[in-house]
């Protein structure tokens, strides 16, 4: 057991294998639902932080099946974080704060899959944190809520950060935030947001990038939808049991396509303080600049969503060409004509790979004023003999080192090559924090230098996909993104 004091309060916390780690940490108030975070006052004496705290209600993921990793308890209750750190001293290391995803419905900073512990070996400190999420903390309600609570709990975090990460070695200076998939998005969120200025210093965005934000109308049909699930009104809305409403939440991810909500319907709203307008218009004004930012993706990203659907592993060319159609009819067959390694269902998720994540990194890239580096991670999953490829969310037991993990490692992968692929992540990821530079050239628009890791030695490639790339000018940006 060891003990800080903090200006939060004084906290006892775990010894563990040469880190300090500290659990369940309230960084607000209980936040009554759909309220605006608060912060909490110090509490007297001693608090207890051996223990996660309670992450959001939620269904359970298909990711957590394949990790291996589970959320455990479940509260609206839920703006907790977590700490590892070398030790709790004056000296200040940099901070990495991590912004779980999880479709903005799932996930929780404590899952054993986002242990902190090989990170703040670098000499770091490093933080995860639970935010309200689905209805919780997205949801739209006129005169109740903005749609955007979920965003404005990560604020309140880093403000949390801010004011404390120096009872725990860190340097409040020296914030690097870090987030894949709906963390990735909130990370866009925050770049773009008027309410984060001076919170954080540089920002890596895994799998997810600026292209998201719900406009009014979609955020009220959203809203519609619940209420017409649930049968009742915004106002009886506060009063539905929270199982009750995660059921209902279920409902319409289900129904999103039919409902017309899109693939994410919880998402945050636009038109509001937190975000006035959508991420990506935001941060080509400027609402960034000088921040520097490293993103990529997974070489296969949307293998995690269709590599069990025997409908879609087995499509034909002809309902390739049926997808694409609907993707954008006029741009269907010079996608057909871009996309051309493979059977039909590799060329649709090559596609979609470059719709929902490769094309957003390059346009957020592209968009940011100030130093800005890509990566792409190739490494295939050998799960199910290797239906999933180098999907979605691979790289993260990669990032964090627990890839070798029972029963994680099935999903992941181990051995000398998995070893070595992590400690480069964890150098360039710890060294971007410490510098701003990971450790290759910065991308830019004429050579697009990328860094691969996962294919053999982590190695540069120049404008990687620079056909496909371009086919995407001609297609409306408000199709890309998730």
């Amino acid at each position: 057991m060891v003990t800080v004091d903090a200006p939060c309060g004084r906290l006892s916390g775990l010894a563990l294998e040469g880190m300090l780690g500290f659990r369940g940490i309230p960084y607000a108030k209980p936040p009554p639902r759909w309220s605006m975070p608060e912060a909490l006052a110090p509490w007297p004496g001693t608090r207890d932080a051996t223990r996660f705290g309670p992450a959001c209600p939620q269904a359970a993921s298909r990711l957590d099946r394949m990790s291996g990793g589970g959320i455990g308890a479940q509260s609206e209750d839920c703006l907790f974080l977590n700490i590892w750190t070398p030790t709790c001293d004056g000296n200040k290391r940099p901070v990495m704060v991590w912004i779980h995803g999880g479709s903005f419905t799932m996930g929780g900073g404590h899952q054993g899959l986002y242990d902190g512990r090989a990170l703040a070996a670098r000499d770091c400190v490093i933080v995860t944190i639970n935010y309200r999420l689905g209805a919780f903390g997205f949801l739209a309600l006129d005169g109740i809520a903005t749609g955007a609570e979920g965003i404005a709990d990560q604020i309140l975090a880093l403000q949390w950060v801010q004011a404390n990460i120096a009872a725990f070695g860190g340097d409040p200076g020296n914030v690097t935030v870090f987030g894949e998939s709906a963390g990735a998005m909130s990370i866009a969120g925050l770049l773009s947001s008027p309410r984060t200025k001076g919170l954080f210093h540089k920002a890596i965005l895994q799998s997810g990038a600026a292209h998201i934000g719900h406009a009014p109308e979609r955020a009220a049909r959203v809203t519609q939808a619940l209420l017409a699930e649930l049968g009742v009104d915004a106002v009886r809305l506060r009063d539905v049991p929270a199982d009750a409403l995660l059921k209902a939440q279920t409902a319409i991810i289900v129904k999103g396509n039919a409902l017309k909500l899109g693939g994410l319907p919880f998402q945050p709203a636009l038109d509001n303080p937190i975000l006035p307008i959508k991420p990506i218009d935001a941060i080509r004004a400027g609402s960034a600049a000088g921040i520097p930012v490293l993103t990529g993706t997974t070489k296969e990203e949307w293998k995690l969503f269709t590599a069990l659907d025997p409908r879609l592993r087995f499509m034909t060319q002809a309902d390739l060409a049926t997808r694409l159609a609907r993707l954008d009819a006029d741009a269907a067959p010079a996608l057909l004509a871009a996309y051309t390694e493979g059977s039909p269902f590799e060329r649709f998720n090559a596609v979609m790979t470059d719709k929902a994540f490769r094309v957003p990194a390059m346009r957020l890239l592209e968009a940011q004023a100030a130093p800005v580096y890509a990566y792409r991670f190739d490494w295939r999953s050998k799960f199910l003999g290797g239906l999933f490829g180098s999907c979605h969310a691979l790289e993260l037991g990669f990032v964090f080192g627990t890839y070798g993990e029972k029963p994680a490692s099935t999903f992941f992968g181990k051995g000398p090559t998995a070893d070595a692929l992590s400690h480069a992540m964890i150098d360039a990821w710890t060294g971007f924090a410490r510098t701003g530079d990971p450790g290759w050239p910065r991308y830019d628009a004429q050579t697009r230098q990328t860094m691969i890791f996962g294919d053999g030695a982590p190695h540069i490639a120049a404008a990687p996909n620079e056909t496909q790339r371009a086919i995407w000018n001609a297609i409306p940006e408000r199709k890309l993104g998730p």
